[in-house]
């Protein structure tokens, strides 16, 4: 993972309109919950007050009292974020994902408020918004980019299937009375095969997501690793498997089994027919985070998941 400036951070706390009024940041809202309006509105005030455009989708405009000056684009496509320095998401991990998947097409940095549980790719909290609002308009933030994975789905020899993931690319049984029966390959060598509920591919950033929560370890974010997570193996050997960030993983789904079904970020889907082949290695294109504070991801780690740190003395001078 590389880190580097967005822009040399501002001496001022608040920009003049004049110095801002050619700026635009696109905000993106999960308009189906109440706190997500709210926050939004403020958001927006706050932008706006400063002398930044902020630009909306259609479909979400309809459901915020935003004034006449907020633009409107049709859909969220990469071409809708030209001109945008970034993109505020308000949501939680799905309306998060969301938001990467509209970030990376477009390679305009993401700032995430997390309005839902954890919120691992969010760099702020909906207490945050007046600082949210100032750091934008200062400029004081940066960008990392996040590592991504590329699949793609064989069948019969031929590609079926491209897909991404910001978080990971995870292989399914579909029957809950059947298990999934597969082969793990890495490097285009076979480990171990199996029958299982599934098989979790997924990137660092991914493992504190689907791979936590199916045993696989957490990786800290600037580790460029690829990791293989089991998912339930009736298997002697069904250990979570981390390589190289240039490694090729693979699942097979062995003909014999019933139809097995491939998620990326939990959002878009295809089935796999028996005996289709998922590949995937590290992607072509990050995404790109902005980024609010210089906290160390094993403090991330300790508020997101409420670790209990008490009796911590302090490492010995």
């Amino acid at each position: 993972m590389t880190t580097t400036p967005a822009t040399t951070p501002a001496t001022t706390s608040a920009a003049t309109p004049a110095a801002t009024q050619a700026r635009t940041v696109f905000l993106l809202a999960h308009t189906g919950r109440p706190a997500a309006i709210r926050s939004a509105e403020l958001v927006v005030q706050g932008l706006l007050r400063c002398g930044l455009r902020v630009r909306v989708l259609e479909a979400e405009a309809a459901d915020l009292p935003l004034p006449p000056s907020v633009e409107t684009v049709r859909e969220a496509t990469p071409g809708a974020l030209e001109g945008c320095e970034l993109l505020v998401v308000l949501g939680g991990d799905g309306t998060l994902l969301r938001g990467a998947e509209f970030a990376r097409a477009s390679g305009v940095p993401m700032l995430g408020v997390n309005l839902g549980r954890v919120g691992f790719l969010a760099e702020a909290e909906r207490d945050d918004l007046d600082k949210v609002v100032d750091r934008v308009v200062t400029r004081s933030y940066e960008v990392e980019e996040r590592m991504t994975i590329d699949v793609i789905v064989h069948s019969n020899g031929d590609i079926v299937h491209r897909d991404w993931a910001l978080n990971e690319a995870a292989v399914q049984k579909v029957s809950p009375d059947r298990m999934l029966e597969v082969v793990l390959e890495i490097d285009g060598r076979p480990v171990t095969a199996f029958g299982c509920d599934g098989v979790v591919c997924a990137t660092p950033t991914g493992s504190t997501a689907y791979a936590f929560s199916a045993g696989g370890p957490v990786v800290w974010p600037e580790v460029e690793a690829l990791l293989m997570v089991p998912i339930s193996a009736h298997a002697l050997f069904a250990k979570p498997l981390v390589t190289s960030p240039t490694s090729v993983l693979a699942v097979e789904v062995q003909p014999h089994t019933p139809h097995g079904v491939l998620w990326c970020d939990g959002r878009r889907t295809v089935t796999l027919p028996p005996g289709a082949r998922v590949v995937v290695r590290r992607g072509a294109v990050p995404v790109r985070l902005a980024r609010l504070h210089h906290a160390s991801f094993t403090d991330r780690l300790v508020a997101k998941f409420a670790l209990p740190v008490s009796g911590w003395r302090g490492a010995p001078d």
